[in-house]
């Protein structure tokens, strides 16, 4: 299983509207597209999904730019997935019981991502990755 460039361009745009939750200037796309290296054109794109999931909202106008629609500790990370992946696709009737056996794996795999997805927040990744920055300062004599 791999996570997608879709998911992760995601999640780095959210976290970086996470670190200026409660601020009145709004992030701009080009701010985000360049401290994360994530292409502008496609960033618009997914922030417009994620908008019309009411995950973010924009501002209009020269000073426009995106924000959270919720705190980060209240948009878990199976939220961002399902407002982008969407659902998993129905069985077919003219499946092969071998193809069905393979699909009821993935689904519980499936299952079992959504549990953890759903345990973590956007307020938890800001954190963890607050905490590898300092780590990463730290230096031993």
């Amino acid at each position: 299983m791999e996570l997608s460039c879709k998911i992760e361009y995601a999640l780095l745009a959210l976290m970086a509207l996470a670190d200026g939750f409660g601020q009145d200037e709004p992030v701009q796309i080009s701010q985000i597209a360049q401290e994360q290296a994530i292409p502008d054109r496609y960033l618009e794109q997914l922030l417009a999904v994620l908008r019309r999931s009411n995950l973010v909202r924009s501002q209009r106008g020269a000073k426009g730019g995106y924000f959270l629609a919720r705190s980060p500790w209240q948009i878990n990370l199976f939220q961002v997935w399902q407002c982008l992946e969407g659902e998993a696709p129905a069985a077919s009737p003219a499946d092969t019981p071998e193809r069905m056996v393979i699909r009821q794996v993935w689904q519980e795999t499936q299952q079992a991502t959504q549990v953890i997805w759903q345990g973590y927040t956007l307020k938890d990744l800001c954190q963890q990755r607050d905490n590898l920055r300092r780590r990463d300062l730290m230096y031993y004599i």
